[in-house]
């Protein structure tokens, strides 16, 4: 379970699979000079509910990772998050697609 914090104050946990692509989801929009809305479900023993933050060039944005190993990149969940960033409604998270380039077991990967 990793930690997304943004401008200091706000914090929130989310899954170190789901924050790698959020990450770079985050960091292309910002490359790119594209700011943008974040929003995530909040936790219930905060009550529920839901943050929506504003994302720019100014934003103080820390991925803490409590994984040892780098999630392998899933790219249709990039395209899909990436979507969601360019929309109205802005980056949220979205289920993973199957990777249909991935290998799915090592069986396959030796065959």
């Amino acid at each position: 379970m990793g930690k997304f914090q943004y401008n200091q104050m706000t914090k929130v946990d989310i899954d170190d699979r789901v924050l790698i692509h959020l990450q770079h989801v985050m960091s292309t929009k910002l490359r790119r000079g594209e700011p943008f809305a974040f929003t995530w479900r909040d936790d219930a023993s905060l009550g529920g509910g839901r943050t929506t933050v504003w994302v720019n060039s100014a934003s103080a944005l820390v991925f803490k990772y409590y994984g040892s190993r780098q999630p392998a990149l899933n790219h249709r969940w990039l395209e899909a998050l990436m979507f969601a960033a360019n929309s109205p409604n802005g980056l949220r998270s979205v289920p993973e697609p199957e990777d249909v380039g991935a290998v799915s077991s090592l069986t396959e990967a030796v065959a």
